[in-house]
């Protein structure tokens, strides 16, 4: 970094932009914002600010207020980021061994049995952890794709769950250039989730007995969702549960459920959720406000499944996180305003009102 870098930096910004004055900022140390207006297109003149701020270690973003558009060059040091495989590789066994422990609970009548058959649990475990996979993979890859740097994904065991785990995370450690990067970026995991989860379900309901519910009898009945009951009608031939027939899944049916009910909740649109990526990539600053009305739609479900309002508490809490791109002026083309139309509808469809309800209770 130069000693004065201000001069450097009002040349690089007059290259794009009509400028209007300058002012170097107390916060972060060393920042300069020009404010002005641009000349080119914001990811034309993004793509000219970036090379040539990145030698005088500075990294510029795009910003436009009160119909201004402005530049701010923030002092920047590249650092490499710690990948953790050990821990991620951890997490990853304690979750696989969570999982067949849940499984094992599906199908094996008490503790001795499931001691004697440890791998009686593995259909579910496999079926589940495939689509818990896939969803990651798919954010690492695109992630990678667009050389915005990640962590490996790492799964959470939760062994006395009614799935195993509480699903799997990947964090950025990097910012991505513009909304069309964050959208691609939060979309991929759950499309990739939903390939394998569609397979999984679709599966495990084909080998998924249909049975009559004895009156007095105590169970877990878990939610549909409008693709869900498709699926079933696909399989069945008629609309599910009708008085007291309903599906007795099989655990391979269960994990198909859970995968799908996973990828919904990821695609509500608030907060650091995939759906929130996709909020702001639509809406802007303005996704904050989907953000807090969506809390508040999930405090007033809570009055029938309590969960959500621990999730309403969780979007809260991540709400006042804003989203950063480096470059906010570019927006979608119409073909990526499409594809985030796709992400909005894929969570009205895969959304689960009541997920686990207790019948005969």
């Amino acid at each position: 970094m130069v000693d004065d870098p201000v001069p450097h930096l009002l040349a690089i910004a007059s290259e794009v932009m009509a400028l209007d004055d300058y002012v170097v900022l107390e916060r972060p140390a060393g920042a300069v914002r020009f404010r002005g207006r641009l000349m080119a297109e914001p990811s034309h003149s993004y793509e000219a600010l970036a090379e040539r701020a990145r030698r005088f270690g500075y990294l510029p973003m795009l910003q436009r207020d009160d119909g201004r558009d402005s530049i701010t060059f923030l002092p920047h040091t590249p650092v490499a980021y710690r990948t953790r495989p050990r821990l991620a590789l951890l997490l990853l066994v304690l979750t696989i061994l969570s999982t067949l422990f849940v499984g094992a609970s599906m199908t094996e009548p008490d503790w001795p049995s499931m001691i004697r058959h440890p791998l009686s649990g593995l259909p579910f475990s496999l079926a589940l952890m495939l689509t818990l996979g896939v969803h990651e993979m798919g954010h690492f890859l695109m992630a990678r794709h667009y050389g915005v740097q990640v962590t490996l994904p790492y799964f959470i065991p939760m062994p006395f769950g009614p799935f195993g785990t509480m699903g799997a995370f990947i964090s950025m450690k990097s910012v991505p250039v513009n909304k069309r990067q964050l959208l691609h970026i939060g979309l991929a995991g759950p499309l990739a989730g939903l390939a394998v989860g569609l397979i999984v379900c679709l599966y495990g309901l084909s080998i998924s007995p249909l049975s009559v519910m004895q009156p007095g009898t105590v169970y877990y009945r878990e939610g549909n969702s409008i693709l869900y009951l498709l699926l079933k009608y696909a399989i069945f031939g008629r609309w599910l549960p009708s008085g007291s027939l309903d599906v007795n899944l099989s655990p391979v049916g269960f994990a198909g459920w859970a995968g799908l009910l996973v990828t919904g909740l990821n695609l509500i649109p608030a907060a650091q959720l995939d759906g929130g990526h996709i909020a702001y990539a639509l809406f802007g600053r303005r996704a904050r406000i989907v953000t807090f009305a969506i809390a508040g739609a999930l405090l007033l479900l809570g009055v029938w499944w309590q969960g959500w309002i621990l999730w309403a508490a969780i979007i809260l809490l991540l709400g006042w996180r804003p989203q950063v791109v480096l470059d906010e002026i570019t927006g979608l083309t119409r073909r990526d305003k499409l594809v985030a139309a796709l992400g909005l509808i894929l969570f009205i469809l895969l959304f689960v009102p009541l997920p686990l309800v207790i019948v005969g209770a």
